[in-house]
C-alpha cells in the first residue's frame, strides 16, 4: 500500500524520515529506508491505510460507527507524532498533487471540530508538538511486565505536558467546544484515557483517595483544586474564589496524578473519575464526597462553559507547499 501512497525521494517528497519498527519510534533515516522499513512494518502499514480509509469517509456521506472512529483517532494520534506532520511539497515537483494528497489526508479539514483545530494549532507550536508527542509515545507504549501500558510513565509524561506548555495550548486541547460526538471523542481521548483513566475493574473512590494523600504531588495538587475549585450556591459562578481561570489550571494540575479526571462520555462535558463508591460500607458518605468533588462540582461546569478560546485558526496557516529547493 505506501507504496502507492508514499513517493520515493526523486518524486520530492521532503520528509525528515519515517516511523520504523514500531509506532512511537523515529528513525531519521533517509527517505528510501524509512520507506522501506514502513513497508516491512505491518502496523506502521496498516496506519498508514486507516488514516487514508479515515480520510475517504470525510469527504463521503459515511457513517463511522464508534468502533471505526475509535480507529480513526488512534491513526490520527499516530501520525501527527511521527514526522509526516512536518512533511512538505515542491512547487513544481512531478506528482504534485499525489503530495498534496497526502499533506492534507494528515492534516485534516474539519472545520466543525474544534477540538481538531486545537491539535492543529498545537502541532503549530514547537514545544507543544514535542511535549504532545512525549506523552502520547509513553501512554500508547505497552509496559514490559505485559500491562496495556506502563502508567506511572504516563502520568508522569502529562504533568510534564502541562506543566511545560503554555496554558494557552493546553486550555484549547482539554476545554474545546464540541457539537457532536466525533469532537467530543477527541475531548475525551485527548489524555489517552486508555492508560491514564481506566482500568479494567473500577476501584473505589476511598482508595484513589488515600493513594493521592500518600503522595506529596498529588496531595499538594489535590489542595489547590479544593481551594480554587470550591463550589458556592449561593454566587452567580458557582465559585467561593470567583475565579475560573485559577479552577480551570487547578483542574489541569490533576492530570496525571493519582486522582486524574475525565470527560465520562463523547456527548457532554460531564467530568468524573475513574471509581465507584460501591461496597463502601459506613464510609458510602465519605466516597460520595469524594466523587462529587468533581462530577457535581457546580464551579468546574460553569468554568468549563465559560471557558471559550478564541479561535483564531485559519486553514492559510497550513503551507502544504515549499519553494523550489533541493531534496
Amino acid at each position: 500500500y505506501l507504496d502507492r501512497v508514499l513517493p520515493s525521494p526523486e518524486h520530492g517528497l521532503f520528509m525528515p524520515g519515517l516511523y520504523g519498527l514500531e509506532l512511537g519510534t523515529v528513525f531519521w533515516a533517509g527517505i528510501r529506508d524509512g520507506n522501506r522499513l514502513c513497508l516491512k512494518d505491518s502496523v506502521c502499514n496498516t496506519t498508514y491505510q486507516t488514516l487514508e480509509n479515515c480520510s475517504s469517509a470525510k469527504t463521503h456521506p459515511i457513517s463511522l460507527d464508534h468502533d471505526a472512529r475509535a480507529k480513526c483517532l488512534d491513526a490520527e494520534l499516530a501520525i501527527r507524532s511521527s514526522p509526516l506532520l512536518h512533511c512538505k511539497c515542491r512547487r513544481r515537483m512531478r506528482r504534485q498533487e499525489h503530495c498534496l494528497h497526502i499533506y492534507w489526508t494528515v492534516h485534516s479539514r474539519d472545520n466543525t471540530n474544534h477540538c481538531l483545530k486545537a491539535t492543529h494549532i498545537c502541532s503549530m507550536n514547537k514545544k507543544c508538538i514535542r511535549w504532545r508527542t512525549a506523552y502520547a509515545s509513553i501512554c500508547t507504549r505497552k509496559a514490559e511486565t505485559g500491562a496495556t501500558c506502563n502508567r506511572h510513565m504516563c502520568h508522569k509524561g502529562l504533568r510534564h505536558f502541562f506543566e511545560k506548555v503554555h496554558e494557552d495550548f493546553t486550555k484549547r486541547l482539554l476545554f474545546c467546544p464540541c457539537e457532536n460526538e466525533v469532537c467530543g471523542e477527541r475531548r475525551r481521548k485527548a489524555i489517552v484515557p486508555e492508560c491514564s483513566f481506566q482500568e479494567s475493574i473500577k476501584p473505589n473512590c476511598l482508595s484513589l483517595w488515600h493513594a493521592c494523600v500518600q503522595d506529596n504531588i498529588c496531595k499538594s495538587r489535590l489542595a489547590d483544586f479544593q481551594h480554587n475549585c470550591q463550589p458556592a450556591d449561593a454566587f452567580p459562578d458557582g465559585c467561593s474564589q470567583h475565579n475560573h481561570a485559577a479552577c480551570l489550571q487547578a483542574y489541569l494540575g490533576m492530570i496525571g496524578t493519582h486522582m486524574t479526571p475525565n470527560y465520562i462520555s463523547n456527548s457532554s462535558v460531564a467530568i468524573s473519575l475513574w471509581c465507584t463508591c460501591e461496597s463502601s460500607g459506613n464510609q458510602k458518605e465519605e466516597c460520595d464526597q469524594i466523587l462529587g468533588m468533581f462530577i457535581s462540582n457546580k464551579c468546574l461546569s460553569k468554568c468549563h462553559v465559560g471557558c471559550r478560546p478564541r479561535w483564531r485558526f485559519s486553514i492559510s496557516k497550513f503551507k502544504p507547499c515549499i519553494a523550489p529547493c533541493k531534496v
